[in-house]
């Protein structure tokens, strides 16, 4: 049965479970990761008014690190952008219009999101 283990892969692949080492980020490309989410998420935020929560997360995948940046609204279902940059990518650095244009997206979403839940039905609280 070991001769014919559907996990046991080629030699010189990377086998299951196991992270690929040319994936692998450098500390300085992970810092650089890690800045330029936040300010996404702080793009984000100033988009939006308050009640609307923004958070983050960097992850290692199978194929290599992820960044995710969502929003939840206050009411509806929260919005997310995730993506996975390469090494290369990183040390160019991701541009201001990138970084504003995910920001906007995910604002976008999330407000869509609040006038999908509320819908057109409101009642004035106050004249």
């Amino acid at each position: 049965m070991n001769g014919n283990n559907p996990y046991a892969g080629a030699p010189g692949v990377t086998g299951a479970g196991q992270a690929s080492a040319d994936r692998e980020l450098t500390v300085d490309q992970m810092d650089a990761l890690r800045r330029a989410v936040a300010g996404i998420v702080s793009r984000t935020e100033s988009y939006l008014p308050e009640g609307f929560a923004v958070g983050s997360e960097l992850s290692t995948g199978a194929n290599g690190p992820l960044a995710t940046v969502a929003v939840h609204p206050p009411v509806g279902h929260p919005v997310s952008a995730g993506f996975s940059p390469d090494a290369d990518d990183l040390d160019a650095g991701l541009t201001d219009e990138d970084r504003n244009e995910v920001a906007r997206g995910l604002a976008a979403s999330a407000a869509f999101q609040v006038m999908s839940a509320v819908g057109d039905d409101l009642t004035p609280a106050a004249r």
